[in-house]
């Protein structure tokens, strides 16, 4: 069987962590590195990968990788790929991507570059001279990082962090992507109890849940590449039915969300029921000053409002204050905050166990442990 080569672009810090999901799934030759992870396999393992992965922000089917520092290079080089294999003389095939410390710095330029270089290798391939664009969809992304250039199509669509059961959120919501990071490195969806007191839209506790209950991400969303001859529905059916045979919906677990503000409450009621955990994830109006811990193994997750999202400096740190007073110290409970402030472990009150960088889009958090 053919294999291919694969790209799942991640949020900053969680690269580990997809990669290691990656290879749990059955990828091979897996090479993670900045922002990205490059990994092996055939045609299931893409699909696999859009359905199972809680980390990726989406799977990109890789074409060819090449150094180009002129734009000759990069037309000729796209134009040797064998676009043919994928794209149809009917389907559609724009162009996006982005550069990076790079020559070739114009993104503009390169898009229509790339553009032409497609076209004219299937022009030689088809007998046509105009293409009507009116079929499937392929995608085309380049990424230019210091001159060093990935070509691939995207097999995703809408990023695979909108799990379909969000479409409301409250205020700076926590990226699902970022959130289900957070719930594998503390290990919540071991815990039989995971609580949020800031839950907002429910994120963290929903992640939580579809993590114990081993629910695929991607289960109820469709993908762009459904729509492609090369991926027959039998192929997306049978890995979707393998998603299914995962799944743990005895799993013991509880998951409790508090917040302040009632809407937030029961959105995140609603977002749960959508998501299929309503079951499982609990949460009611309270005020974080009025936390306390439970008895037993539990791990508390939070994402705290702060000054670059929602409230001004001054209000951001008197809350990070309040979670020292009333986080108690636990060998039975853990705490893990997610937060931009480098003065976090002093307004706290007290050092972190363990400390990780993560970026929450392009904000630079640190995921504080205790």
């Amino acid at each position: 069987m053919e294999t291919l080569t694969y790209i799942a672009p991640c949020l900053f810090g969680i690269e580990g962590i997809l990669g290691d999901e990656l290879r749990r799934m059955g990828a091979e030759n897996v090479r993670p590195q900045t922002g990205r992870v490059l990994f092996d396999g055939d045609l299931a393992i893409g699909i696999r990968a859009n359905l199972l992965s809680r980390y990726a922000e989406r799977i990109g089917l890789v074409l060819g990788q090449f150094r180009a520092v002129t734009f000759d290079e990069l037309f000729e080089q796209v134009k040797a790929l064998p676009w043919e294999r994928w794209i149809g003389q009917r389907d559609r095939f724009p162009v996006k991507g982005w550069s990076l410390d790079s020559v070739l710095h114009s993104v503009p330029d390169c898009q229509k570059i790339v553009k032409k270089a497609v076209v004219e290798r299937l022009k030689t391939r088809y007998a046509l001279s105009w293409f009507e664009e009116t079929g499937a969809l392929y995608q085309i992304q380049f990424t230019i990082m210091k001159n060093n250039v990935t070509v691939f199509l995207d097999t995703s669509g809408e990023g695979l962090h909108k799990r379909g059961y969000r479409r409301e959120a409250g205020g700076a919501p926590l990226k699902e992507t970022l959130a289900a990071a957070m719930v594998d490195v503390t290990k919540a969806r071991l815990s039989p109890l995971v609580i949020d007191p800031c839950c907002g839209s429910g994120t963290l506790l929903i992640e939580a849940a579809l993590a114990a209950r081993r629910i695929a991400p991607g289960k109820n969303r469709r993908f762009i590449s459904q729509e492609w001859p090369q991926l027959p529905s039998s192929l997306w059916q049978s890995e979707r039915e393998h998603a299914v045979s995962l799944e743990r919906p005895d799993q013991p677990f509880e998951a409790r969300g508090f917040d302040i503000d009632p809407a937030a409450v029961q959105l995140t009621k609603a977002n749960a029921i959508k998501a299929g955990v309503g079951d499982c994830v609990t949460a009611e109006q309270r005020e974080l000053r009025t936390f306390t811990r439970p008895d037993g193994r539990c791990v508390v997750l939070c994402n705290p409002p702060y000054g670059e999202r929602l409230l001004d400096q001054q209000a951001a740190q008197e809350i990070i204050r309040t979670m020292g007073r009333v986080f108690a110290p636990s060998l039975d409970c853990r705490y893990a905050i997610i937060s931009p402030d480098e003065q976090f472990e002093s307004l706290f009150g007290r050092p972190a166990v363990k400390r990780r960088k993560l970026y929450n889009g392009m904000l630079r958090c640190q995921l504080y442990l205790f």
